[in-house]
């Protein structure tokens, strides 16, 4: 049996046809294509690279730099604004969490805007909320302000983290498809660590212009690019999608293929019966669903966010410079990701997620054994070492392993009549979740007299992951088929 993944519109899984059996063509039936014509010309194959599908990924892609924006402005901004504009810890507290209500709307309507209007609009849609913020931010005279800007960010970064993907997978050749989709979280990391580097110098109203400068960059480059083929194939405007396709593949190639396949998962997908969200709740999804919320948890109460929403009050605290450790803490976020990226494959997810959870773990409890130096005269001087190295352990921990691996096992273990409501669910969590982190933490700072509780705490949570191997792993490691069931459990 062949197993696919869908999302959205798109087999995600590589597969092949039994020996016997020829790849039906664009009419629908099997045998020899137009190409195995010995008497006709030779086309380009369809997966070939091209310029138009190189710029497409690059100006998707620059929403997911805009998010990493997003993540990594309130740690460089925090001690700026809250001098400039006299804000309490209460207020900044809100300033820095409230981007993530912004994201639980924005992931419940990503999917219905997407479908809707198509991924280029909704990109454009984003962009807008996005610039609208960012300037929002840059202006504001008290904290009313800051709140609104930072709130239409998330709205807007929300709706990135559910198109740009989509986008990237919808226009790649199925043999550079895993890459492509890489860059994702690549750029997203790229963003965090350059407002991280650049943050250390500049003031933070100057820093909120960077932030515009890739949602402004999209915002042009979608006038130049292609729709989405699948998603026009889906809405039935057919010579849109076929001229889509042939312009991402180039006007030489043989698109015929390619566009039958996408026909035929589009029939298929019309014939599924969409289930209702109750549905998503009985026995036969439990699995699927405790371990989709499961890694949703572990990946924000884990406290990743929280500290790096605040890393430079977390190294003031310590003794260290806090533009100096942003600058070092932003030089390893890129050849981080880009190990991650390089590991995905070869590895696998569950190792991966072992390496990642074991490294926050330890990484936490040298960060709260640093504070508890800090109270002890004799030990008080290892404090700022032990924390430097902690943050970093935990920030290439955290990259290469449950910063992105938990949205791609979502992708792979719920039945496509569900995936949208599972899809929804767990991302509200996640959302939600990082909301109670972000907007929880400084108080946590404040109520702790030496400040390790948190990260004794957050040690504890980040305790190793134990299951079996995603089923995308099993798939490709053994090359054999498997079943949608996972299961993990924290130890």
């Amino acid at each position: 049996m062949v197993r696919e993944s869908m999302e959205e519109g798109l087999l995600t899984s590589r597969y092949q046809l039994p020996p016997n059996e020829t790849k039906p063509t664009s009419n629908g039936a099997n045998g020899d294509s137009l190409t195995d014509n010995p008497n006709m010309p030779s086309q380009p194959a369809a997966s070939s690279l091209t310029p138009v599908l190189v710029f497409s990924t690059f100006v998707a892609v620059c929403g997911s730099f805009s998010y990493g924006c997003s993540l990594g402005y309130s740690s460089p901004a925090e001690t700026g604004i809250m001098e400039d504009l006299d804000l309490s810890v209460a207020e900044y507290s809100v300033f820095g969490s409230i981007m993530t209500i912004g994201g639980m709307v924005g992931a419940i309507l990503s999917g219905k805007i997407a479908d809707l209007i198509g991924r280029k609009r909704a990109m454009w849609f984003s962009d807008v909320f996005c610039t609208v913020g960012w300037l929002a931010i840059a202006f504001a005279k008290n904290a009313l302000c800051l709140d609104i800007g930072r709130l239409l960010i998330g709205l807007g970064v929300s709706i990135f983290c559910y198109v740009v993907p989509i986008y990237i997978a919808e226009i790649a050749p199925k043999s550079y498809r895993g890459s492509f989709a890489s860059s994702n979280q690549l750029m997203t990391s790229s963003g965090f660590a350059i407002m991280f580097f650049v943050g250390a110098f500049i003031s933070w109203r100057t820093l909120t212009m960077i932030g515009t400068i890739p949602c402004v960059v999209q915002m042009i480059g979608l006038f130049f690019i292609p729709e989405s083929p699948r998603w026009l194939a889906k809405c039935g405007r057919e010579k849109e999608f076929e001229a889509s396709l042939k312009r991402l593949r180039g006007e030489n190639s043989d698109i015929s293929e390619e566009a039958a396949e996408i026909r035929d998962y589009i029939a298929t997908l019309e014939q599924q019966t969409e289930a209702s969200f109750l549905e998503l709740f009985q026995r036969r999804y439990a699995n699927a669903l405790i371990v989709g919320v499961g890694l949703m948890l572990l990946q924000q109460l884990g406290g990743n966010s929280a500290v790096a929403y605040y890393t430079s009050s977390i190294f003031k605290e310590s003794g260290i410079s806090g533009s100096l450790g942003l600058q070092v803490l932003a030089v390893i976020q890129i050849p981080a990701a880009t190990l991650g990226l390089l590991l995905m494959d070869r590895s696998g997810r569950r190792p991966l997620l072992l390496v990642s959870a074991s490294g926050l773990c330890f990484s936490y409890f040298l960060q709260g054994l640093a504070f508890c130096f800090k109270e002890l005269p004799n030990l008080k001087a290892l404090t700022p070492s032990l924390a430097l190295s902690s943050i970093l352990i935990g920030a290439t921990a955290f990259t290469i392993g449950l910063g992105g691996i938990p949205w791609i096992i979502m992708s792979e273990i719920f039945p496509i009549n569900v995936k949208a409501q599972a899809g929804s669910l767990v991302t509200l969590v996640n959302w939600s979740t990082a909301w109670i982190m972000t907007y929880s933490f400084n108080f946590m700072m404040d109520w702790s007299l030496a400040g390790h509780p948190p990260y004794l705490s957050f040690s504890k949570l980040n305790c190793p992951i134990r299951g079996q191997v995603s089923p995308r792993d099993e798939g490709e490691n053994t090359g054999g088929n498997t079943s949608i069931h996972h299961s993990f459990s924290v130890i």
